[in-house]
């Protein structure tokens, strides 16, 4: 290799939980969060949860100095809380929303009504092309009964498909966000092992914040530790990844997160932490040898991991199927019953003029009451009918995808050797670990 060529970056992720109206202390902390952005001088800020379009115009007009670059990702009925900061051009932006995102009756946890989604950013780092991304999955209410389990799952698979096809061609992805899933949950696991993306705090060669790098603390004022449990302490599940190419090498120098207390503040910046990464970049070119073919002993056995991984979501997915139909069946069968009703009434309200030459009195306003709880019924069931078609359609096209991902991953795995006993299996150059779906060069 000749040519090296360093350059450094500074992310920031950080959930802002600004709900105006129902978050605490809301313009306050949105007040901190523009002043640290101002001070602290990090190149990329990926920030979740800004649901007001005004907070994010008021965080824009008092960065237009630090972070003169900006973007708003609007999306869903109040938006996608996503916004990113930059103090390098954005030259191309665009949104993806997730397929699946809970269920609009479940008023009170309010991620359908988010429009959950990520959005993706092209900047130009010197001469390098970064893909960034930002994102927010649905959030885990139930560590023992998470009914959200299969949403969040299909939420990851898609989330490694928009990576993977839309940073072919950059020199750098960079992913920050709300994963809403602990380090070695199935969309986690699914989503590093097909990307390749690399976790800062494993990565990372100096880091000082919370205890095994938790995100959500029971320190924090404005968590409630009831909701912790059975995590006494707190739980990681805000991220910053990261993944280099054949032309570049990222490492992870230093990473942060804030601690709970703010000095010389009365209160926190958020429930979540802020997370800071001091990332480095080596640029090189390839010399002649560089593109010769390499033996990549490692790959199969990602290959074999990736296999399980993959199966493993895809017996999840099958679990939200059985409920999805459980449900659609369940509505189908109370709206016959709901018109079974209204028969039965429009029956008895027509004997009075069956009965000739004779006046019956009539209750009219029962009558009304009555239908008007029928056509509700009818009215519900068949907006539930259609809500859980649609949730099935997207679970039975993420299994059918699924599928497929298999069967093309074992294939590639009968493609490789049988490894032999006495051979020791040689580690690729540090950092060159490849990604388990990353073509042989």
């Amino acid at each position: 290799m000749a040519n090296t060529d360093s350059v450094k970056v500074r992310v920031l992720s950080l959930n802002c939980w600004g709900i105006r109206y129902l978050s605490k202390q809301c313009p306050q902390r949105y007040a901190m969060i523009g002043d640290m952005l101002c001070k602290e001088e990090h190149d990329i800020v990926l920030l979740q949860e800004v649901w007001s379009e005004k907070d994010y115009l008021s965080l824009k007009k008092k960065l237009v100095c630090s972070h003169p670059h900006s973007h708003y990702f609007k999306s869903g009925v109040i938006g996608s809380g996503l916004a990113i900061f930059s103090i390098h051009r954005i030259h191309d932006t665009f949104l993806f929303r997730y397929s699946l995102n809970g269920y609009p009756y479940m008023a009170h946890h309010g991620d359908w009504f988010g429009g959950k989604a990520v959005g993706m950013a092209v900047l130009n780092i010197g001469s390098l092309t970064a893909n960034v991304y930002v994102t927010h999955l649905h959030a885990e209410y139930c560590r023992d009964k998470d009914s959200y389990l299969p949403h969040r799952v299909v939420q990851a698979w898609e989330l490694q498909q928009f990576i993977r096809h839309t940073s072919a061609g950059a020199d750098m992805v960079i992913l920050g966000g709300d994963l809403n899933m602990h380090p070695e949950d199935l969309g986690n696991r699914l989503l590093r092992s097909y990307t390749g993306l690399q976790d800062a705090y494993l990565e990372t060669a100096k880091f000082d914040g919370c205890e095994d790098g938790m995100t959500l603390i029971a320190d924090n004022p404005f968590i409630n530790k009831k909701e912790l449990c059975p995590f006494e302490k707190g739980i990681r599940i805000d991220y910053i990844l990261f993944k280099g190419s054949t032309k570049t090498d990222i490492y992870c120098d230093y990473m942060s997160t804030t601690k709970g207390s703010i000095p010389n503040h009365p209160f926190p910046y958020s429930d979540h932490e802020a997370l800071t990464a001091g990332l480095r970049l080596e640029t090189h070119t390839l010399t002649q040898s560089d593109r010769q073919p390499k033996i990549k002993d490692s790959a199969a056995g990602k290959l074999a991991a990736l296999v399980d991984i993959v199966t493993e979501a895809r017996t999840e997915v099958k679990v939200g199927l059985h409920c999805a139909e459980g449900m659609r069946y369940t509505a189908t069968r109370t709206g016959v019953m709901g018109l079974a009703l209204l028969v039965l009434e429009l029956a008895i309200a027509a004997v009075p003029w069956l009965a000739l030459g004779t006046e019956q009195p009539f209750p009219r306003t029962s009558f009304y009451l009555l239908a008007a709880l029928c056509f509700a019924i009818l009215l519900t069931t068949f907006m539930l009918y259609i809500f859980y078609t649609m949730e099935l359609k997207a679970l039975q096209g993420a299994e059918d995808q699924m599928r497929l991902a298999v069967g093309s991953l074992q294939e590639k795995l009968r493609g490789f050797p049988l490894a032999q006993p006495h051979n020791a299996p040689r580690r690729p150059p540090e950092g060159h670990e490849p990604s388990a779906l990353a073509p042989e060069e």
